[in-house]
Protein backbone atom coordinates (compact mmCIF):
# COMPACT_ATOMS: atom_id res chain seq x y z
CA UNK A 1 0.00 0.00 0.00
CA UNK A 2 1.20 3.82 -0.69
CA UNK A 3 1.92 5.66 2.11
CA UNK A 4 -0.66 9.19 2.39
CA UNK A 5 2.59 11.18 1.65
CA UNK A 6 3.30 9.57 -1.89
CA UNK A 7 -0.87 9.32 -2.57
CA UNK A 8 -0.84 13.27 -2.26
CA UNK A 9 2.28 13.64 -4.26
CA UNK A 10 1.08 12.03 -7.03
CA UNK A 11 -2.64 13.73 -6.75
CA UNK A 12 -0.74 17.01 -6.87
CA UNK A 13 1.23 15.42 -9.73
CA UNK A 14 -2.12 14.80 -12.04
CA UNK A 15 -3.67 18.22 -11.22
CA UNK A 16 -0.46 19.66 -12.31
CA UNK A 17 -0.34 17.83 -15.57
CA UNK A 18 -3.95 18.08 -16.49
CA UNK A 19 -4.90 20.15 -19.57
CA UNK A 20 -7.28 23.33 -19.07
CA UNK A 21 -9.74 23.66 -21.45
CA UNK A 22 -11.60 26.36 -22.65
CA UNK A 23 -14.73 24.51 -21.08
CA UNK A 24 -12.97 24.57 -17.89
CA UNK A 25 -11.99 27.93 -17.92
CA UNK A 26 -15.21 29.62 -18.80
CA UNK A 27 -16.03 29.57 -15.24
CA UNK A 28 -13.22 31.43 -14.15
CA UNK A 29 -12.82 35.01 -13.44
CA UNK A 30 -9.13 36.31 -14.25
CA UNK A 31 -6.86 38.77 -12.26
CA UNK A 32 -4.44 40.72 -14.93
CA UNK A 33 -1.03 41.92 -13.06
CA UNK A 34 2.49 42.93 -14.84
CA UNK A 35 4.83 41.13 -12.85
CA UNK A 36 6.93 43.83 -11.73
CA UNK A 37 4.58 46.44 -10.47
CA UNK A 38 2.27 43.82 -8.55
CA UNK A 39 4.33 43.88 -5.54
CA UNK A 40 7.61 44.63 -3.87
CA UNK A 41 9.91 42.21 -1.92
CA UNK A 42 9.84 43.03 1.81
CA UNK A 43 12.24 45.34 3.14
CA UNK A 44 12.25 47.80 -0.46
CA UNK A 45 11.29 50.84 -0.98
CA UNK A 46 7.97 51.75 -1.90
CA UNK A 47 8.41 54.85 -3.33
CA UNK A 48 10.82 54.46 -5.57
CA UNK A 49 9.11 53.65 -8.79
CA UNK A 50 8.26 55.79 -10.90
CA UNK A 51 5.80 55.19 -13.75
CA UNK A 52 7.32 57.24 -16.25
CA UNK A 53 11.00 56.46 -15.80
CA UNK A 54 9.92 52.98 -17.72
CA UNK A 55 12.57 50.79 -15.64
CA UNK A 56 11.87 47.83 -13.33
CA UNK A 57 10.54 48.63 -9.88
CA UNK A 58 11.07 45.02 -8.18
CA UNK A 59 8.43 42.88 -8.29
CA UNK A 60 9.28 39.24 -9.10
CA UNK A 61 7.22 36.15 -9.40
CA UNK A 62 7.87 35.50 -5.46
CA UNK A 63 6.05 38.38 -4.66
CA UNK A 64 3.19 37.88 -6.88
CA UNK A 65 2.98 34.42 -4.74
CA UNK A 66 3.05 35.64 -1.36
CA UNK A 67 0.92 38.41 -2.02
CA UNK A 68 -1.90 36.24 -3.70
CA UNK A 69 -4.59 36.92 -0.71
CA UNK A 70 -5.21 39.95 -1.67
CA UNK A 71 -6.74 38.38 -5.12
CA UNK A 72 -8.30 35.20 -3.88
CA UNK A 73 -10.13 37.30 -1.28
CA UNK A 74 -11.77 39.02 -4.19
CA UNK A 75 -13.35 36.02 -5.20
CA UNK A 76 -10.91 35.57 -8.68
CA UNK A 77 -9.98 31.76 -9.73
CA UNK A 78 -7.00 32.54 -12.08
CA UNK A 79 -4.14 35.00 -12.35
CA UNK A 80 -2.87 35.82 -15.88
CA UNK A 81 0.86 37.44 -15.55
CA UNK A 82 3.02 39.09 -17.88
CA UNK A 83 5.79 37.38 -20.09
CA UNK A 84 7.92 35.38 -18.30
CA UNK A 85 10.72 34.39 -20.91
CA UNK A 86 14.13 36.32 -21.69
CA UNK A 87 14.00 39.69 -22.79
CA UNK A 88 16.29 42.45 -24.70
CA UNK A 89 19.29 42.55 -22.45
CA UNK A 90 21.42 45.89 -23.50
CA UNK A 91 21.69 49.25 -22.81
CA UNK A 92 18.96 51.44 -22.02
CA UNK A 93 16.49 52.27 -24.64
CA UNK A 94 15.02 55.36 -25.91
CA UNK A 95 11.63 53.52 -24.80
CA UNK A 96 13.36 52.47 -21.44
CA UNK A 97 13.99 48.94 -19.65
CA UNK A 98 11.80 45.89 -20.59
CA UNK A 99 9.90 45.74 -17.15
CA UNK A 100 7.03 44.61 -18.93
CA UNK A 101 8.56 41.65 -20.47
CA UNK A 102 6.64 42.21 -24.09
CA UNK A 103 10.67 42.67 -25.51
CA UNK A 104 11.54 38.73 -26.74
CA UNK A 105 15.32 38.13 -27.00
CA UNK A 106 15.44 34.21 -26.31
CA UNK A 107 12.17 32.56 -25.47
CA UNK A 108 14.01 29.73 -24.67
CA UNK A 109 15.02 31.48 -21.32
CA UNK A 110 13.53 32.62 -18.44
CA UNK A 111 13.56 36.12 -17.40
CA UNK A 112 16.48 36.49 -14.73
CA UNK A 113 14.61 39.52 -13.73
CA UNK A 114 11.55 37.90 -11.83
CA UNK A 115 13.29 34.83 -10.52
CA UNK A 116 14.52 31.88 -10.86
CA UNK A 117 12.78 28.17 -12.72
CA UNK A 118 12.01 26.85 -8.90
CA UNK A 119 10.44 30.63 -8.19
CA UNK A 120 8.08 30.17 -11.21
CA UNK A 121 7.19 26.97 -10.20
CA UNK A 122 6.70 27.39 -6.67
CA UNK A 123 4.43 30.54 -7.79
CA UNK A 124 2.12 27.61 -10.06
CA UNK A 125 2.36 25.11 -7.28
CA UNK A 126 1.09 28.28 -4.68
CA UNK A 127 -1.61 29.13 -7.49
CA UNK A 128 -3.10 25.40 -7.81
CA UNK A 129 -3.00 24.64 -4.09
CA UNK A 130 -5.76 27.61 -3.54
CA UNK A 131 -7.73 25.95 -6.79
CA UNK A 132 -6.77 29.08 -8.84
CA UNK A 133 -5.61 28.75 -12.82
CA UNK A 134 -1.94 29.87 -13.64
CA UNK A 135 -2.27 31.97 -17.56
CA UNK A 136 1.10 32.94 -18.97
CA UNK A 137 1.53 35.68 -21.38
CA UNK A 138 3.34 34.55 -24.60
CA UNK A 139 4.78 36.38 -27.45
CA UNK A 140 5.24 34.25 -30.42
CA UNK A 141 4.79 36.84 -33.33
CA UNK A 142 8.07 38.81 -32.94
CA UNK A 143 11.49 39.07 -30.92
CA UNK A 144 12.71 42.78 -29.80
CA UNK A 145 15.48 44.44 -31.75
CA UNK A 146 17.10 48.10 -31.83
CA UNK A 147 17.90 48.11 -35.06
CA UNK A 148 16.17 46.86 -38.26
CA UNK A 149 19.32 44.41 -39.16
CA UNK A 150 19.58 42.61 -35.60
CA UNK A 151 22.15 39.87 -34.75
CA UNK A 152 20.06 36.81 -34.88
CA UNK A 153 22.33 34.62 -33.03
CA UNK A 154 20.58 36.01 -29.97
CA UNK A 155 17.67 34.58 -30.42
CA UNK A 156 15.73 31.32 -29.85
CA UNK A 157 15.34 31.28 -33.80
CA UNK A 158 19.43 32.03 -34.94
CA UNK A 159 18.59 32.32 -38.54
CA UNK A 160 17.89 35.29 -41.01
CA UNK A 161 15.69 33.25 -43.14
CA UNK A 162 13.10 32.33 -40.42
CA UNK A 163 12.12 35.72 -40.06
CA UNK A 164 9.83 37.95 -42.56
CA UNK A 165 12.28 41.05 -44.35
CA UNK A 166 11.97 44.26 -42.81
CA UNK A 167 8.76 45.93 -43.82
CA UNK A 168 7.44 49.07 -42.09
CA UNK A 169 3.53 47.75 -41.13
CA UNK A 170 0.71 49.20 -43.62
CA UNK A 171 -2.63 49.57 -41.17
CA UNK A 172 -5.21 47.40 -43.28
CA UNK A 173 -3.64 45.28 -45.17
CA UNK A 174 -3.40 42.13 -43.76
CA UNK A 175 -0.49 40.74 -44.96
CA UNK A 176 1.51 43.69 -44.37
CA UNK A 177 0.02 43.54 -40.55
CA UNK A 178 0.75 39.61 -40.63
CA UNK A 179 4.60 39.71 -42.30
CA UNK A 180 5.93 43.34 -41.98
CA UNK A 181 7.76 44.38 -38.15
CA UNK A 182 5.94 45.78 -35.59
CA UNK A 183 7.39 48.81 -33.36
CA UNK A 184 9.67 51.20 -35.10
CA UNK A 185 13.46 52.03 -36.50
CA UNK A 186 14.00 52.83 -32.82
CA UNK A 187 12.42 49.63 -31.26
CA UNK A 188 11.80 47.48 -34.34
CA UNK A 189 10.73 44.06 -33.14
CA UNK A 190 11.92 41.44 -35.67
CA UNK A 191 8.81 39.29 -37.34
CA UNK A 192 8.90 35.69 -37.40
CA UNK A 193 7.96 33.84 -40.45
CA UNK A 194 5.38 31.74 -38.69
CA UNK A 195 4.29 30.03 -42.20
CA UNK A 196 7.55 28.39 -42.40
CA UNK A 197 7.11 24.83 -41.60
CA UNK A 198 10.54 24.72 -39.44
CA UNK A 199 9.21 27.34 -37.08
CA UNK A 200 6.12 25.92 -36.59
CA UNK A 201 7.61 23.04 -35.20
CA UNK A 202 10.11 24.56 -33.06
CA UNK A 203 7.43 26.82 -31.78
CA UNK A 204 5.06 23.67 -31.14
CA UNK A 205 7.96 22.20 -29.18
CA UNK A 206 9.00 24.82 -27.25
CA UNK A 207 5.05 25.65 -26.29
CA UNK A 208 4.76 22.33 -25.14
CA UNK A 209 7.76 22.47 -22.87
CA UNK A 210 6.83 25.75 -21.67
CA UNK A 211 3.60 24.70 -20.17
CA UNK A 212 4.84 21.25 -19.12
CA UNK A 213 7.35 22.90 -16.57
CA UNK A 214 5.73 25.10 -15.29
CA UNK A 215 2.01 23.52 -15.17
CA UNK A 216 0.65 26.56 -17.10
CA UNK A 217 -3.11 26.29 -17.38
CA UNK A 218 -3.91 28.78 -19.75
CA UNK A 219 -2.17 31.02 -22.50
CA UNK A 220 -2.92 34.99 -23.34
CA UNK A 221 -1.09 35.61 -26.39
CA UNK A 222 0.00 38.75 -27.61
CA UNK A 223 -0.26 40.35 -31.34
CA UNK A 224 -2.28 37.14 -32.13
CA UNK A 225 -3.76 39.06 -35.35
CA UNK A 226 -0.30 39.96 -36.59
CA UNK A 227 0.13 35.76 -37.03
CA UNK A 228 -1.73 33.87 -39.44
CA UNK A 229 -4.60 32.67 -38.14
CA UNK A 230 -3.99 28.30 -39.34
CA UNK A 231 -0.95 28.62 -37.39
CA UNK A 232 -2.79 28.80 -33.96
CA UNK A 233 -4.32 25.55 -33.92
CA UNK A 234 -1.30 23.61 -34.17
CA UNK A 235 0.28 25.69 -31.58
CA UNK A 236 -2.37 25.54 -29.42
CA UNK A 237 -2.83 21.99 -29.58
CA UNK A 238 0.78 21.27 -29.09
CA UNK A 239 0.16 23.60 -25.65
CA UNK A 240 -2.43 21.79 -24.80
CA UNK A 241 -4.43 24.16 -23.07
CA UNK A 242 -6.79 27.02 -23.42
CA UNK A 243 -5.56 29.78 -25.56
CA UNK A 244 -6.78 33.38 -25.60
CA UNK A 245 -5.20 35.59 -28.50
CA UNK A 246 -5.05 39.09 -28.58
CA UNK A 247 -7.07 40.52 -31.97
CA UNK A 248 -6.83 44.06 -31.19
CA UNK A 249 -9.63 46.07 -32.88
CA UNK A 250 -13.58 46.05 -33.39
CA UNK A 251 -13.49 43.84 -36.58
CA UNK A 252 -16.18 40.84 -35.91
CA UNK A 253 -15.60 39.34 -39.17
CA UNK A 254 -11.43 39.20 -37.84
CA UNK A 255 -12.58 38.42 -34.35
CA UNK A 256 -14.93 35.54 -35.96
CA UNK A 257 -11.36 34.27 -38.21
CA UNK A 258 -9.30 33.95 -35.39
CA UNK A 259 -12.07 31.88 -33.19
CA UNK A 260 -13.45 29.41 -36.04
CA UNK A 261 -12.12 25.52 -35.38
CA UNK A 262 -8.42 25.22 -35.86
CA UNK A 263 -7.39 28.64 -34.67
CA UNK A 264 -7.66 30.01 -31.21
CA UNK A 265 -9.98 28.79 -28.07
CA UNK A 266 -10.62 32.26 -27.31
CA UNK A 267 -9.72 36.40 -27.98
CA UNK A 268 -9.77 39.39 -25.33
CA UNK A 269 -13.32 40.92 -26.57
CA UNK A 270 -12.12 44.16 -28.24
CA UNK A 271 -15.41 45.20 -29.85
CA UNK A 272 -17.32 44.89 -26.91
CA UNK A 273 -14.77 46.93 -24.91
CA UNK A 274 -15.21 49.59 -27.63
CA UNK A 275 -18.90 49.51 -27.44
CA UNK A 276 -19.12 49.69 -23.42
CA UNK A 277 -16.78 52.99 -23.68
CA UNK A 278 -19.14 54.51 -26.12
CA UNK A 279 -22.19 53.80 -23.83
CA UNK A 280 -21.07 54.11 -20.13
CA UNK A 281 -17.86 56.84 -20.57
CA UNK A 282 -18.83 60.07 -18.98
CA UNK A 283 -18.95 62.60 -20.79
CA UNK A 284 -19.25 60.17 -23.40
CA UNK A 285 -22.64 59.52 -26.07
CA UNK A 286 -24.40 56.71 -23.94
CA UNK A 287 -24.79 55.06 -27.09
CA UNK A 288 -26.36 51.51 -25.44
CA UNK A 289 -28.43 50.89 -28.55
CA UNK A 290 -24.77 50.39 -30.03
CA UNK A 291 -23.58 48.56 -26.97
CA UNK A 292 -26.84 46.42 -27.75
CA UNK A 293 -26.36 45.72 -31.23
CA UNK A 294 -22.74 44.66 -30.91
CA UNK A 295 -23.20 42.31 -28.05
CA UNK A 296 -26.12 40.69 -30.37
CA UNK A 297 -23.38 40.75 -33.26
CA UNK A 298 -20.86 39.04 -31.48
CA UNK A 299 -23.14 36.81 -30.12
CA UNK A 300 -24.33 35.47 -33.92
CA UNK A 301 -20.75 35.75 -35.72
CA UNK A 302 -18.83 33.79 -32.81
CA UNK A 303 -19.09 30.31 -32.73
CA UNK A 304 -18.69 30.50 -28.74
CA UNK A 305 -18.69 33.87 -26.62
CA UNK A 306 -19.10 32.17 -23.18
CA UNK A 307 -14.99 32.05 -23.43
CA UNK A 308 -14.62 35.32 -24.94
CA UNK A 309 -12.15 37.59 -22.54
CA UNK A 310 -14.13 40.75 -21.09
CA UNK A 311 -12.31 43.45 -19.90
CA UNK A 312 -12.34 47.20 -19.04
CA UNK A 313 -8.16 47.57 -18.80
CA UNK A 314 -5.38 46.71 -19.90
CA UNK A 315 -1.87 47.30 -20.50
CA UNK A 316 -2.15 48.81 -24.17
CA UNK A 317 -4.74 50.96 -23.34
CA UNK A 318 -5.45 54.37 -20.69
CA UNK A 319 -7.27 53.27 -17.40
CA UNK A 320 -11.23 53.29 -17.32
CA UNK A 321 -10.73 56.31 -14.85
CA UNK A 322 -8.57 58.23 -17.27
CA UNK A 323 -11.64 58.42 -20.05
CA UNK A 324 -14.03 58.78 -17.34
CA UNK A 325 -14.55 61.20 -14.61
CA UNK A 326 -17.38 59.36 -12.74
CA UNK A 327 -16.57 56.14 -10.80
CA UNK A 328 -20.21 54.90 -11.31
CA UNK A 329 -19.64 54.68 -14.84
CA UNK A 330 -16.85 51.65 -13.90
CA UNK A 331 -19.14 50.17 -11.69
CA UNK A 332 -21.55 49.99 -14.08
CA UNK A 333 -19.63 48.50 -16.91
CA UNK A 334 -18.06 46.03 -14.68
CA UNK A 335 -21.16 44.53 -13.94
CA UNK A 336 -21.78 43.77 -17.95
CA UNK A 337 -18.70 42.36 -18.02
CA UNK A 338 -19.69 39.97 -15.25
CA UNK A 339 -23.44 39.23 -15.98
CA UNK A 340 -22.84 39.28 -19.62
CA UNK A 341 -21.67 36.25 -21.69
CA UNK A 342 -17.41 35.62 -21.80
CA UNK A 343 -14.60 35.76 -18.80
CA UNK A 344 -14.35 38.61 -16.98
CA UNK A 345 -10.60 40.11 -16.49
CA UNK A 346 -9.47 42.86 -14.02
CA UNK A 347 -6.45 44.63 -15.29
CA UNK A 348 -4.35 45.17 -11.38
CA UNK A 349 -5.17 48.92 -10.42
CA UNK A 350 -9.05 48.76 -11.69
CA UNK A 351 -10.35 47.98 -8.57
CA UNK A 352 -7.89 51.21 -6.98
CA UNK A 353 -9.36 53.46 -9.49
CA UNK A 354 -6.39 53.97 -11.01
CA UNK A 355 -6.67 56.53 -13.76
CA UNK A 356 -3.23 55.89 -15.54
CA UNK A 357 -3.52 57.23 -19.32
CA UNK A 358 -1.40 55.37 -22.43
CA UNK A 359 1.65 53.40 -21.98
CA UNK A 360 3.74 53.39 -19.91
CA UNK A 361 1.18 55.19 -17.38
CA UNK A 362 -1.28 52.53 -17.36
CA UNK A 363 1.42 50.01 -15.78
CA UNK A 364 1.39 52.11 -12.35
CA UNK A 365 3.11 50.06 -9.58
CA UNK A 366 0.26 48.22 -7.56
CA UNK A 367 1.77 49.25 -3.78
CA UNK A 368 1.01 53.00 -3.56
CA UNK A 369 -2.40 51.80 -2.90
CA UNK A 370 -1.83 50.22 -0.11
CA UNK A 371 -4.04 47.53 -1.05
CA UNK A 372 -6.80 49.19 0.21
CA UNK A 373 -10.82 47.91 0.31
CA UNK A 374 -11.85 50.20 -2.05
CA UNK A 375 -15.93 50.99 -2.83
CA UNK A 376 -14.49 49.03 -6.39
CA UNK A 377 -12.74 46.15 -4.58
CA UNK A 378 -16.26 45.94 -2.89
CA UNK A 379 -18.21 45.28 -6.24
CA UNK A 380 -15.73 43.12 -7.79
CA UNK A 381 -15.46 41.03 -4.91
CA UNK A 382 -19.39 40.89 -4.50
CA UNK A 383 -19.99 40.35 -8.45
CA UNK A 384 -17.26 37.37 -8.00
CA UNK A 385 -18.77 36.17 -5.39
CA UNK A 386 -22.12 35.75 -6.88
CA UNK A 387 -21.05 34.66 -10.13
CA UNK A 388 -19.18 31.99 -8.72
CA UNK A 389 -22.59 31.06 -6.15
CA UNK A 390 -24.19 30.83 -9.77
CA UNK A 391 -22.06 28.36 -11.31
CA UNK A 392 -21.50 26.19 -8.47
CA UNK A 393 -25.58 26.18 -7.74
CA UNK A 394 -27.04 26.51 -11.52
CA UNK A 395 -24.74 24.51 -13.80
CA UNK A 396 -26.31 25.73 -16.93
CA UNK A 397 -26.02 29.02 -15.99
CA UNK A 398 -22.96 29.86 -17.92
CA UNK A 399 -23.87 28.49 -20.82
CA UNK A 400 -27.60 30.64 -20.90
CA UNK A 401 -26.83 33.47 -23.33
CA UNK A 402 -27.06 36.35 -22.21
CA UNK A 403 -29.91 38.69 -23.53
CA UNK A 404 -30.51 42.47 -23.85
CA UNK A 405 -33.82 43.39 -22.81
CA UNK A 406 -34.10 47.21 -22.38
CA UNK A 407 -31.84 49.87 -23.50
CA UNK A 408 -32.41 53.72 -23.05
CA UNK A 409 -30.41 56.77 -23.48
CA UNK A 410 -30.68 56.10 -19.30
CA UNK A 411 -29.38 52.76 -19.32
CA UNK A 412 -29.16 49.34 -20.69
CA UNK A 413 -30.71 45.59 -18.86
CA UNK A 414 -29.43 41.92 -19.74
CA UNK A 415 -30.98 38.83 -18.91
CA UNK A 416 -29.05 35.31 -18.27
CA UNK A 417 -30.80 32.57 -17.20
CA UNK A 418 -32.11 33.87 -13.85
CA UNK A 419 -30.48 36.98 -12.85
CA UNK A 420 -31.29 40.40 -14.37
CA UNK A 421 -28.78 43.30 -14.60
CA UNK A 422 -29.90 46.76 -14.90
CA UNK A 423 -26.62 49.30 -15.45
CA UNK A 424 -27.31 52.83 -16.39
CA UNK A 425 -25.19 55.40 -17.65
CA UNK A 426 -26.74 58.81 -15.69
CA UNK A 427 -23.43 58.90 -13.47
CA UNK A 428 -23.44 59.58 -9.68
CA UNK A 429 -25.57 62.29 -9.15
CA UNK A 430 -29.08 61.69 -8.19
CA UNK A 431 -31.19 61.71 -10.43
CA UNK A 432 -35.40 61.98 -9.67
CA UNK A 433 -35.91 58.63 -12.52
CA UNK A 434 -36.28 55.32 -13.07
CA UNK A 435 -35.73 52.66 -15.05
CA UNK A 436 -38.82 49.99 -16.01
CA UNK A 437 -37.37 46.73 -17.13
CA UNK A 438 -39.45 43.55 -18.47
CA UNK A 439 -38.74 40.39 -16.95
CA UNK A 440 -39.37 36.62 -17.45
CA UNK A 441 -40.73 36.54 -13.48
CA UNK A 442 -44.28 36.37 -12.60
CA UNK A 443 -45.99 39.23 -10.42
CA UNK A 444 -45.15 39.69 -6.52
CA UNK A 445 -41.63 37.50 -7.07
CA UNK A 446 -39.63 39.12 -4.74
CA UNK A 447 -35.66 39.90 -5.84
CA UNK A 448 -33.08 40.95 -4.24
CA UNK A 449 -30.48 43.39 -5.51
CA UNK A 450 -26.89 41.64 -4.22
CA UNK A 451 -24.77 45.17 -4.38
CA UNK A 452 -27.17 46.92 -2.12
CA UNK A 453 -28.77 43.61 -0.62
CA UNK A 454 -32.50 45.81 -0.89
CA UNK A 455 -35.56 44.12 -2.23
CA UNK A 456 -37.57 44.70 -5.47
CA UNK A 457 -40.82 43.28 -6.07
CA UNK A 458 -42.38 42.63 -9.59
CA UNK A 459 -45.23 44.97 -10.92
CA UNK A 460 -48.07 43.33 -12.63
CA UNK A 461 -47.03 43.61 -16.35
CA UNK A 462 -44.01 41.75 -15.10
CA UNK A 463 -41.63 44.51 -14.93
CA UNK A 464 -39.58 45.64 -12.02
CA UNK A 465 -38.43 49.32 -11.51
CA UNK A 466 -34.82 50.99 -10.58
CA UNK A 467 -34.79 53.60 -9.13
CA UNK A 468 -32.02 56.46 -9.22
CA UNK A 469 -32.91 58.71 -6.58
CA UNK A 470 -29.57 58.01 -5.03
CA UNK A 471 -27.50 58.40 -7.86
CA UNK A 472 -27.20 55.89 -10.66
CA UNK A 473 -26.34 52.64 -9.16
CA UNK A 474 -25.71 49.17 -11.25
CA UNK A 475 -28.46 46.49 -10.21
CA UNK A 476 -28.02 42.72 -10.22
CA UNK A 477 -31.27 41.61 -9.61
CA UNK A 478 -32.10 37.48 -8.94
CA UNK A 479 -34.83 36.28 -7.43
CA UNK A 480 -34.94 36.10 -3.40
CA UNK A 481 -35.76 32.33 -3.19
CA UNK A 482 -32.36 31.55 -4.93
CA UNK A 483 -30.48 33.26 -2.57
CA UNK A 484 -29.70 30.57 -0.18
CA UNK A 485 -26.33 29.30 -0.66
CA UNK A 486 -25.31 32.62 -2.06
CA UNK A 487 -23.44 34.07 1.64
CA UNK A 488 -24.76 37.44 0.28
CA UNK A 489 -26.79 39.79 1.68
CA UNK A 490 -27.68 37.48 4.95
CA UNK A 491 -28.34 34.42 3.11
CA UNK A 492 -26.68 30.90 3.96
CA UNK A 493 -23.14 29.97 2.34
CA UNK A 494 -23.41 26.44 3.26
CA UNK A 495 -26.09 25.00 1.04
CA UNK A 496 -28.58 25.81 -1.51
CA UNK A 497 -31.07 24.12 -3.89
CA UNK A 498 -30.33 23.64 -7.45
CA UNK A 499 -32.34 23.76 -10.36
CA UNK A 500 -33.46 20.26 -10.22
CA UNK A 501 -34.23 20.48 -7.20
CA UNK A 502 -30.66 19.10 -5.68
CA UNK A 503 -28.67 20.34 -2.53
CA UNK A 504 -25.23 21.68 -3.26
CA UNK A 505 -22.94 21.63 -1.03
CA UNK A 506 -21.35 24.70 -1.16
CA UNK A 507 -18.45 24.61 1.96
CA UNK A 508 -15.23 26.34 0.62
CA UNK A 509 -14.32 29.48 -1.14
CA UNK A 510 -13.49 27.99 -4.67
CA UNK A 511 -15.68 27.89 -7.09
CA UNK A 512 -14.50 24.95 -9.50
CA UNK A 513 -12.79 21.07 -8.49
CA UNK A 514 -10.36 19.98 -10.08
CA UNK A 515 -11.70 17.02 -12.63
CA UNK A 516 -9.96 13.53 -12.13
CA UNK A 517 -10.42 10.75 -13.38
CA UNK A 518 -13.20 8.23 -12.28
CA UNK A 519 -11.04 5.56 -12.27
CA UNK A 520 -8.52 7.50 -10.09
CA UNK A 521 -11.46 8.43 -8.07
CA UNK A 522 -12.58 5.46 -7.33
CA UNK A 523 -9.11 3.88 -6.68
CA UNK A 524 -8.46 6.96 -3.86
CA UNK A 525 -11.78 5.86 -2.31
CA UNK A 526 -10.88 2.19 -2.69
CA UNK A 527 -7.61 2.94 -0.93
CA UNK A 528 -9.40 4.65 2.29
CA UNK A 529 -11.83 1.97 2.61
CA UNK A 530 -15.20 5.00 1.97
CA UNK A 531 -16.20 2.79 -1.22
CA UNK A 532 -16.26 -1.28 -1.43
CA UNK A 533 -16.08 -2.84 -5.65
CA UNK A 534 -17.76 -5.44 -6.79
CA UNK A 535 -15.09 -7.69 -8.60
Amino acid sequence: MFFLPSLLISLAFIRATTAATAADWRSRSIYQLITDRYALPAGADPTACKTQDQTWCGGTWNTIRENLDYIQNAGFTAIWISPVNQNYQGPRTAYGDPYHGYWIQDASQLNSHFGTSDDLKNLSAEVHRRNMYLMVDVVVNNVMSTSINPDYSQYMFKNKSQYHTYCPVVWGDRQSEMNCWLGDTVVPLPDLNTQDAQVQAQYGDWIKNLVQEYSIDGLRIDAAKHVNSNFWGPFCSSAGVFCMGEVFGDDISLAAQYTAPGTLDSILNYPIYDALVEAFQIPGPTNTSGLALVHDAMKNGLSDVTVLGNFLENQDLPRWHNLSVDPQSLYNAMVFNFMSDGIPIVYYGQEQLFSGGTDPLNREPLWPSGYQNTTAYQIITTLNKFRNYMIRSSPDWLMSPSEVISTSPAGISLLKGNVVSVMTTIGSPPQNISMGVYTPFARGTALTDILSCTQLVIGSNQTVAVDYALGGHPSVLIPSQLMNGSGLCGYSANVSTNAQGKNVNHNGASAITPQYSSAFIAFFALLFGLVSLSL
